[in-house]
Order: structure tokens, then C-alpha cells, then sequence
């Protein structure tokens, strides 16, 4: 009983310490913003950094304290309709698209609504027995995972809402260059053969669409030790990439032409160099950096024109599943790729971290996966269609939040993310 006690008070102080830390980084990470900035969304893949704020707290409110808390009164009715995202069993949503338009409530009010509801959570985890604790423990670790995938999106929405200001705002100066000599491209080779991927549950926390381990055969394969570098990514630009369709899919040169895409996202050139838009500031293309903000069909025709492919997930997994996962995430505060150097960490240099790298794998549920069940289980397989998978994390994803077998997606021409390229080649 005294175990069971001491354990019981373990998990609450490691609820209470997680919860704080996870909600206080995103109270960080809209310290620089001006009132003004809080409902700007300058495209309907953008949201307001205030409705994230709003989002992260409503997910909270109605999926743990409506549920677990049978005295608990809602602050305000009206924000389940205005700050669900797409839980159709939850109820009817405000559109995506128009998030910009909702200019109340007011940035105070949000701010007093995530004060509120943190308040009635520290009370929850205080006030439950031990059997309702491990319960909704769960509930919280998939809430602040979620808060998390939300911060990640908060910075790349300031810097997409940022880059259409001809004032080109600086939301932080650069804490850190560039540094030491870049690493050369190389390749390391894998026999491949069957393998397994994926995470049981109870391994660890994990997405359910991470679910369950199963086996996949491999040929075998090579992978690049770094990511694709702006200079890389020139040369492609510079040898008619954007104009030569014998290297895009069929759709993606289509997007190319009605898009009009030269360069990628935030590049602009000026007195004939290229300059990109960051989150601190407009500043010249560095050669060595891994070149970000690429879209699905742009990260494939680059590979075909190298001469080289796509890796699968699978291969990516198999291949970067025992480094340590350490690189440039959001906790470091530099909120912009850096050049993989000698110094990094594991053969694959920069597996996790700085930007999220294509795979060629459609995003599609593993074998025996089961979602969650009820309206928690839309949080990932009604997405499961017409988009591919991205590994490994960004600089703006929490080191915490990343591990080997995450799988992101997006659509193919989607490119506001700090998303990027490794290369793949098959070995015979």
C-alpha cells in the first residue's frame, strides 16, 4: 500500500512537472509576438497563433475535464465550436480557412482561458485516486504530445504570416551561425532484408498510427549521411529544374506551372543572389544549410534529377532507429536548419531535427493498426489519403516529442513546413 502510494505520488509530480513545462513553452514561444500578430493567418493552411492557444486548451477541457470531472462547468460554451479543429463526433467546428476573421475573443481572454483551464487540470491530477489517475494520465501525455505537434505549427504559421509583410519582421534575432566545416556527402549502405518497424503500445508513448511493430522486407539500400544543401539544391535550380519536366510527377509539374514555383519557399532574389525569409530576418541563402521549406514534388524531382531516389519510411527508420536523438530542435531556440558538420552525432548526420525529410511512402495505416477509440480516434487515420510520410523532426519540434518511429504527413505540394531532402539509392 505504501508502494502503491509512493508511485501514485510519483506519477502526479511527473504529470504536474510535464504539464507545466510543455504549456509554459508555448507561453515562450509567443513572448515576441505584438497583439496585432495573434490573429493574422495569411493562408488557410495558417491558423492564428491565438487560436492555436485556444486549440491546445480546448483539447484539454474537452477531452480530459468534461469527461473526468463530473462538477466541472465549462467556462465558455462557445469556444467548443470555435476552437475544435475537425472532431465531427465532438461537434460542428469554425471553418479552417476563416480562423483569421475571429477577431474576439481577445488575445487577454484566450490567455485567461489556457490560465483557467491549467488551474482546473492541476487540480484533477491532484484530487484523483489512483485508479482514475492512470487513466487519465494517458489522456494528458497525448494532450501536451498534441500541444507540442501545435507549437511546432505555431512557429511555422508566425513565419509564413512574417514572410508576407514587406517589412519582413524579425520574430528573434539568430542565437547561434553556422558553424565549424560542413560534412562532405557520403553514403552508408544497408543489407536490408526483414525487418520490423513500428512501436507496440505501452512501449513508450506513441501515436496510434505508429502502431503496431510489424515486418517489412527491405532490398538492399544506401542513404545519405546529410540532407540535401542549399548549394545542392542550386545546382538543380541552375541546370533548369524548374523548367525541365523529365523529372517531376505528372501532378507536380502541374503544380509547378499554376503555382509558378522557381525557388522554394521564402527564397527571393535580389541584385542577383538569392536571400530567404527566416524567423530572424531576411538574410543571403548559406550554401552549407539543408535546404528547407520543399515540397513533396520538388524533394522527388530533385532526386531525379541526382540521379538518386526517395527513401522509403522503413529504410529511414531501420536506418537512424539506434542513434541518439540529438540535433537542432526548438528547445535550442534557433528556429533555423543548420549545416550538418564532422561533429554531429551517428552515421546518419542530423537524422532528427533541423527538417523534416520526405519519404517516397504514401501514408497509410500499418498492418493490424486500430485507432483510438472514439473521437480521439480521428486524430490521425481519417487523414489517411492523399498524403506522404515526413521523419525525423524539425528545428522547431521539441526534442522530447521526436523519437524513431513518428510518421508525419502532409500533402505533396504543401511546403510551409521546415520540411526537406535525404537522398536514397538501391545497392545491387
Amino acid at each position: 500500500m505504501v508502494q502503491q502510494s509512493m508511485e501514485t505520488t510519483e506519477l502526479r509530480n511527473a504529470l504536474l512537472t510535464s504539464y507545466h513545462t510543455i504549456r509554459e513553452m508555448t507561453t515562450t514561444l509567443v513572448q515576441p509576438l505584438e497583439t496585432e500578430d495573434y490573429t493574422i493567418q495569411s493562408h488557410a493552411d495558417v491558423s492564428p497563433p491565438k487560436w492555436h492557444m485556444a486549440h491546445t486548451t480546448w483539447f484539454f477541457e474537452t477531452f480530459i475535464l468534461k469527461k473526468h470531472n463530473d462538477s466541472y462547468s465549462s467556462f465558455h460554451e462557445e469556444f467548443e465550436y470555435l476552437f475544435n479543429s475537425y472532431y465531427e463526433s465532438v461537434g460542428s467546428f469554425y471553418p479552417r480557412h476563416a480562423r483569421g476573421l475571429l477577431s474576439r475573443p481577445s488575445i487577454n481572454k484566450v490567455k485567461q482561458y489556457r490560465k483557467d483551464i491549467d488551474e482546473e487540470i492541476e487540480t484533477l491530477i491532484q484530487s484523483l485516486d489512483e485508479t482514475k489517475l492512470a487513466e487519465v494520465a494517458g489522456l494528458i501525455e497525448i494532450g501536451l504530445h498534441h500541444e507540442q505537434q501545435h507549437q511546432e505549427l505555431l512557429m511555422t504559421d508566425i513565419k509564413y504570416n512574417f514572410s508576407i509583410n514587406p517589412l519582413k519582421p524579425v520574430y528573434r534575432d539568430r542565437k547561434a551561425k553556422t558553424h565549424s566545416e560542413a560534412t562532405p556527402l557520403e553514403w552508408a549502405s544497408f543489407n536490408g532484408g526483414l525487418v520490423e518497424i513500428g512501436i507496440d503500445e505501452g512501449d513508450d508513448f506513441s501515436f496510434d498510427n505508429e502502431r503496431p511493430v510489424h515486418k517489412v522486407w527491405l532490398e538492399p539500400y544506401e542513404l545519405a549521411t546529410k540532407t540535401v544543401t542549399n548549394e545542392e539544391y542550386l545546382a538543380f535550380m541552375e541546370d533548369g529544374g524548374y523548367e525541365r519536366a523529365e523529372f517531376w510527377l505528372s501532378d507536380g509539374w502541374t503544380t509547378v506551372k499554376n503555382e509558378g514555383w522557381k525557388a522554394p519557399l521564402h527564397w527571393e532574389k535580389k541584385d542577383g543572389a538569392w536571400y530567404t525569409f527566416t524567423l530572424h530576418g531576411f538574410v543571403p541563402v548559406n550554401n552549407e544549410e539543408p535546404v528547407t521549406h520543399i515540397s513533396y514534388y520538388e524533394a522527388e524531382a530533385y532526386a531525379s534529377w541526382a540521379g538518386k531516389r526517395l527513401p522509403t519510411e522503413a529504410e529511414w527508420e531501420v536506418a537512424v532507429r539506434d542513434q541518439p536523438i540529438s540535433g537542432n530542435f526548438v528547445e535550442d531556440g534557433i528556429y533555423h536548419p543548420v549545416a550538418a558538420t564532422k561533429k554531429d552525432e551517428g552515421l546518419i548526420k542530423k537524422a532528427y531535427g533541423d527538417v523534416w525529410e520526405w519519404t517516397k511512402s504514401p501514408y497509410m495505416a500499418y498492418p493490424g493498426n486500430k485507432p483510438l477509440d472514439g473521437a480521439l480516434g480521428e486524430y490521425n487515420a481519417k487523414f489517411m489519403s492523399s498524403q506522404m510520410i515526413l521523419r525525423g523532426g524539425s528545428c522547431v519540434t521539441s526534442q522530447s516529442h521526436i523519437r524513431p518511429t513518428y510518421r508525419n504527413f502532409f500533402g505533396p505540394e504543401k511546403r510551409w513546413q521546415f520540411t526537406g531532402i535525404r537522398l536514397a539509392g538501391d545497392v545491387r
